[in-house]
């Protein structure tokens, strides 16, 4: 290994499981040897990494369905991360210098098998823009919604990595109005003067169902939920016939101190259901596994074009990851939230 490498790396590690909601107390930032890269292994040092709220799903242990493992005490944290390749095997796919995607961020340094790495060539401006979350809002739109010319598009929780490109999404694939859902003002604000949303629906100022009537008096097309819960019986009240409902998350449950982060039970209105002929399926991007080169391709166009935006906050320092983590679940930081290392 080359000498102008440390001969330790900090990570993030789980310190106790919460009664409730994940803080910065529930987390230690430690130090650990330096892995040597073996036979098959390449030794990546972690430039960004994203802060996801499923690390919340993961913590609290209701992992079934979830095609990720449980964390326990002690566990280092993972999670989507853009790197250099720092020293790789003789004869292997990568070499040092190469710029590649993988899921060992949280720490500094990354052992990852070259078979889990995905170089990054130029489709975007940005490496970090890899660590957008555009492609299930996107698959959510094209292979579930079918977004078409002229509709009312909905998306809840649109403050959020993924709502915060679907509403840009819905509008370069041909909606006519789109309408989000957010829990605070200043975030309402942001959605319509930077990134086009036409109304908000803003969380905790009266009933969603009757702002969202008033904003969308004929209807929606679309949904594009990432919230659930109250917001998902809402959508179901004023969903046209033959709307289409494309559910990519459950941050209601997800996120709530009563539960575990693995459930996010909701009433709706199964008669509704069926009179208004509205199709209701859950987005995997497992299950669509074209999606993603196909949206890397069209991402990378509308942002040198400018036609897309990709909003975040980098958060500088693994130390301050924990805290990161922290404030993404209070709802303080608006788009993607990216460590910068």
């Amino acid at each position: 290994m080359s000498a102008s490498l440390p001969r330790t790396t900090r990570e993030v590690r789980l310190a106790s499981v919460p009664v409730g909601l994940p803080t910065r107390d529930h987390f230690v930032v430690t130090e650990a040897p330096l892995p040597e890269p073996g036979a098959d292994r390449v030794l990546v040092r972690n430039r960004h990494f994203l802060v996801f709220p499923g690390l919340r799903t993961l913590i609290g242990g209701e992992v079934d369905g979830v095609p990720l493992p449980a964390l326990r005490p002690g566990d280092a944290l993972f999670g989507p991360c853009v790197g250099e390749v720092v020293a790789a095997p003789a004869g292997g796919p990568l070499r040092p210098g190469d710029v590649v995607a993988h899921l060992q961020g949280w720490r500094e340094y990354a052992l990852v098998s070259a078979a889990e790495c995905a170089p990054l060539g130029d489709a975007l401006p940005d490496p970090v823009a890899h660590l957008a979350q555009g492609s299930t809002a996107y698959g959510a739109l094209t292979r579930l919604a079918g977004v078409r010319e002229g509709d009312v598009v909905f998306v809840t929780g649109a403050a959020g990595a993924v709502g915060s490109l679907a509403g840009q999404i819905a509008r370069l694939l041909g909606a006519r109005r789109v309408i989000g859902s957010t829990g605070s003002p200043w975030k309402a604000e942001r959605l319509v003067a930077e990134l086009g949303y036409d109304a908000v629906v803003l969380r905790g100022a009266g009933s969603v169902a009757d702002q969202l009537a008033a904003v969308a008096p004929e209807g929606i097309d679309v949904l594009v939920d990432t919230v659930a819960g109250g917001q998902l019986t809402a959508a179901l009240g004023a969903a046209r016939h033959g709307a289409r409902f494309a559910l990519v998350g459950a941050l209601s449950g997800q996120l709530s101190a009563r539960r575990a982060g693995g459930s996010a039970p909701v009433e709706i209105d199964a008669f509704r259901l069926v009179v208004k002929g509205v199709s209701l399926r859950g987005y995997s991007g497992a299950d669509h596994p074209d999606v993603e080169e196909e949206w890397t391709g069209r991402f990378g166009a509308w942002l040198r074009s400018g036609e897309i935006a990709f909003p975040h906050v980098r958060i500088a320092g693994i130390d301050r990851a924990p805290q990161a983590l922290q404030e993404l679940i209070e709802g303080r930081h608006f788009g993607a939230v990216v460590v910068e290392l």
